[in-house]
């Protein structure tokens, strides 16, 4: 029988650029260096979808926000303009060169600008460099844990797109994306099912004990009650001057478990994406979408 096998990676690292200042109140020194630490990041992403393309990979999606520090634990006008456009920007042109070389699908979060509008957005980009659409974060957090605080609030809007969460026809099969704190709501993942989902990528800047624990359980329970596969990737280490620690752990989960690790990177992880299994029957026994209640359903 022909299996449908996907080669997906996910990135696992955080900001590349330095040197950092030390302290909070020495941020200002990268008022001019904005464009250097966009390049340095950019960079260091592409040489990771160089890495995975030695490992067969087909399918790469990077972290949230890759191409800067994640700078919404303070408040600073000072990075707005690292936010730039989504077809046209210097990220997602180089991107799709990128993309296009290695024949490579990407799934790239970045700092969007739509006029005065700014969105926290994961752009598609197919095998051939050409952008297939993107995905703005539907739900903005706020907020603090026993670690710190955040202010995504202060950067950045909730998506305003029609539908809210799009699905992706690519040339290996239908991609959703959620990214980090959309995760925790319920319409989402049973949304991008419903659709016809197959993988799910979400990208997320996460840390907090809570955050942590969540992170283990909800892929997994999402991909076995929604028969999709989803790939979570977070942030790992800690990055000046914040020094707020971002656990890593990302993972792949599909209706039947954990994925295995294939990546020989430090930064990468891989795993084989069978998508025959969706169309199989379930070893459970199971039969979700036959024996639901239709009139106890509230998903709109």
């Amino acid at each position: 029988m022909f299996r449908r096998i996907v080669r997906a990676a996910l990135t696992e690292t955080k900001n590349v650029y330095q040197p950092m200042p030390e302290r909070l109140v020495e941020l200002g020194s990268l008022q001019s260096k904005l464009e250097d630490i966009r390049k340095a990041n950019v960079l260091h992403h592409i040489e990771l979808m160089e890495a995975a393309k030695q490992q067969g990979v087909q399918v790469i999606c990077f972290g949230e926000l890759f191409p800067a520090p994640y700078f919404a634990l303070s408040t600073d006008p000072m990075w707005v303009p690292l936010a730039e456009d989504a077809l046209t920007g210097s990220t997602v042109t180089e991107l799709r060169d990128a993309a296009r070389r290695l024949e490579m699908i990407v799934i790239a979060p970045i700092y969007e600008r739509d006029g005065k509008n700014r969105f926290n957005t994961a752009v598609v980009i197919d095998e051939k460099g050409e952008v297939l659409g993107k995905f703005r974060k539907a739900h903005i957090p706020f907020g603090g844990n026993e670690q710190g605080a955040f202010y995504e609030n202060f950067y950045y809007q909730r998506s305003d797109a029609d539908p809210l969460f799009p699905v992706f026809q690519t040339s290996l099969g239908k991609i959703g994306v959620a990214i980090c704190y959309d995760r925790h709501f319920y319409y989402v993942m049973p949304s991008l099912a419903r659709q016809g989902a197959e993988i799910i990528f979400c990208p997320a800047i996460t840390f907090g004990s809570k955050s942590q624990r969540m992170w283990h359980l909800e892929f997994p329970t999402d991909s076995a009650r929604f028969n999709v596969f989803i790939g979570g990737s977070n942030r790992k280490g800690s990055e000046k001057p914040w020094n707020q620690p971002y656990f890593g752990e990302s993972y792949f989960a599909g209706p039947n478990g954990l994925l295995d690790n294939l990546s020989s990177h430090q930064n990468l992880i891989i795993a084989d994406v069978d998508l025959t299994i969706l169309s199989e029957p379930d070893p459970a026994g199971w039969n979700l979408p036959r024996d639901t209640r239709q009139e106890a359903t509230s998903f709109q």
